[in-house]
């Protein structure tokens, strides 16, 4: 039997309601319509089977099937909700507040028994950050950072902690998924000089010298996102600074590690300085995708040994997104930026589609691995609030804008575990659709009034990098080593050296042509001292000079400079200095 085609949740000024997924579109009728403008937040479970909400007065839990209602609880308040992995326990937090007098306030953090209703523990959460205690997948152990130190539970017994993992001033942790035995990351931060450090322990065992299972440390760490891949292998940590104190960007700074469970640690090698927008593992948990660089960024995927697979070039992005199946890779420009995407074949490294999503505030992809969403939701856009479901190939199937007193707050799919859906072949066939397209007006640049009726002169500020394989053409998959590509970029260097001294020996000749007898004498010659021997350094230094600005237009598109080459760009100034002595005859 073929699985149902997933719903689509909408919370919004006009309620909450379900959307029937593709290739229906329609509301959907066993759900009933929560109306009105107090529904503030609503979480399906991890199977999809379950749907919380709450609407302003009460909790509410129904079955998705046949919109039974399960059980109802008297928390007004509630802005997070949260299922365990397995359906057994519903996670409820109220913002924490105190009394007039002073003393403490009440737990406002709940865990109900889905099956019975009973609250199984109450705790006290005062931040809404890491609110939501953390499960392994089989629901057989349970943690929460209190006071900078991880509590385990067992088995969802939370009446006593049945382990503890204290270091100074845990910061943040994240349970590994798939089976038993589970593996913890820890993140504690740097402080008096020490640097910060990332660990990874095996539960339960915290204790001794040869405890932990790899260690990773750096200074330049304000705060860490870790990232698991499916199989518990390794973790991904992103280190960022608030503030870059080279002041070459807004963001702060970003570094990327790699941490595997067997002790092995390195830092990615990006190839373009600036900030790290976005990295995700594939399903497959063997490479992940990085979104890198000041703009036009990079994306580049990366194996295991943090070897460069395949480089996207570079374009308007700052998001990637792999499909359920990993199959497919997305690489988009939200935000700030207009919407463009572009879709990857992963096997075949081959663009199947350039759709743009203007205004988009939120992406995700449709368990079926073949349908994605785009929404624009206010608070973030308040206008042109709606959302649009589109085949991967670019086409879209169904088309909602709300009106323009409305707002849209929240879509999402309904969750499916994997396996649900079986892998389909790519197409790269646009599939038929009925929602008409609209061509998008694009933005033409400002011109000055004394240049509008003149011809338009195309000038680029950047130049985009195409994508390229970073694997070698034989038969092996083997990606290049870091001596092959090292040696690579010095055939380069030498190679564009080589051009550049062509390049220069045809300008001096074209500056200096030989004498012919009908040539008019009108021809603009450069500036010389009457020396020769002054003319010549002076020649000199200037071939020097453009040789500098060709590396630091080099560098600033990406390309990692040899040592010397970095020593003659820190000698422009000294060079600029002394041309102009010798142009003034000092």
């Amino acid at each position: 039997m073929a699985p149902s085609s997933p719903l689509l949740a909408v919370r919004g000024s006009e309620g909450l309601y379900m959307v029937n997924g593709p290739p229906n579109f329609t509301e959907n009728t066993v759900f009933l319509r929560e109306s009105g403008k107090n529904c503030k937040v609503y979480a399906f479970s991890k199977d999809g089977s379950l749907f919380a909400w709450c609407n302003g007065e009460k909790v509410n839990l129904v079955n998705v099937a046949d919109n039974e209602l399960l059980h109802s609880f008297d928390l007004p308040k509630a802005v997070c909700l949260e299922f365990s992995p397995k359906n057994t326990v519903l996670v409820i937090w109220q913002p924490y507040t105190t009394s007039k007098d002073g003393t403490s306030g009440v737990p406002n953090l709940q865990l109900y028994d889905v099956k019975t209703g009973k609250c199984l523990k109450s705790f006290i959460q005062k931040k809404m950050q890491n609110w939501c205690p953390s499960w392994a997948d089989d629901e057989s152990i349970c943690a929460r950072n209190v006071n900078n130190e991880v509590h385990f539970f067992e088995n969802n017994n939370f009446s006593t902690i049945a382990n503890k993992l204290h270091l100074q001033k845990i910061s943040d942790f994240v349970l590994s998924p798939g089976p038993q035995p589970c593996k913890v990351a820890v993140y504690v931060p740097g402080s008096k000089g020490a640097p910060s450090f990332v660990r990874l322990y095996q539960y339960p065992s915290f204790s001794g010298p040869h405890a932990a299972l790899a260690n990773k440390s750096f200074f330049k760490a304000d705060k860490v996102t870790m990232l698991w891949n499916k199989k518990a292998t390794a973790v991904l940590v992103i280190a960022s600074t608030d503030v870059d104190k080279t002041g070459a960007s807004y963001y702060g700074e970003q570094t990327l590690h790699y941490i595997a469970t067997n002790g092995e640690s390195a830092v990615v090698q990006l190839p373009k300085s600036g900030p790290i927008y976005d990295v995700v593992w594939n399903s497959s948990s063997t490479e992940f995708c990085a979104v890198y660089g000041f703009m036009p960024a990079k994306a580049t995927i990366f194996n295991l040994k943090c070897d460069p697979v395949f480089d996207f070039g570079t374009g308007p992005r700052n998001a990637a997104y792999y499909s359920p199946h990993g199959h497919i890779l997305v690489l988009a420009g939200f935000g700030n930026l207009r919407g463009q995407m572009e879709v990857w074949d992963v096997k075949n490294y081959k663009l199947i589609s350039k759709p743009v999503a203007s205004d988009s505030t939120y992406f995700a992809w449709c368990p079926d691995g073949e349908h994605i969403v785009t929404a624009t939701c206010a608070p973030r856009l308040r206008v042109s609030n709606g959302y649009k479901i589109w085949h991967y190939t670019g086409s879209i199937l169904h088309k909602y804008d709300v009106p323009s007193n409305a707002e849209i707050w929240q879509v999402s799919w309904q969750p499916f575990l994997d396996g649900v859906f079986p892998a389909k072949a790519v197409t790269y066939q646009a599939v038929p659709s009925e929602v008409p397209e609209v061509e998008s007006k694009v933005a033409k640049a400002y011109r000055p009034p004394a240049l509008r009726n003149k011809p338009i002169t195309s000038c680029k500020l950047h130049e985009e990098e195409p994508p390229q394989n970073m694997k070698p053409h034989s038969g092996s998959d083997k990606p290049l080593s870091k001596t092959a590509l090292k040696n690579q970029r010095k055939h380069e260097a030498k190679k564009a050296a080589k051009q550049e001294a062509r390049s220069e020996s045809s300008q001096d000749l074209a500056l200096n042509p030989a004498p012919q007898q009908n040539t008019p004498r009108n021809v603009v010659s450069l500036p010389t001292s009457g020396d020769p021997e002054v003319d010549k350094k002076i020649k000199n230094l200037r071939k020097k000079l453009k040789a500098i600005e060709q590396l630091k237009e080099q560098a600033a598109g990406g390309k990692q400079l040899e040592k010397n080459q970095m020593e003659k760009i820190q000698k422009e100034k000294a060079l600029l200095q002394e041309l102009e002595d010798l142009e003034l005859g000092v």
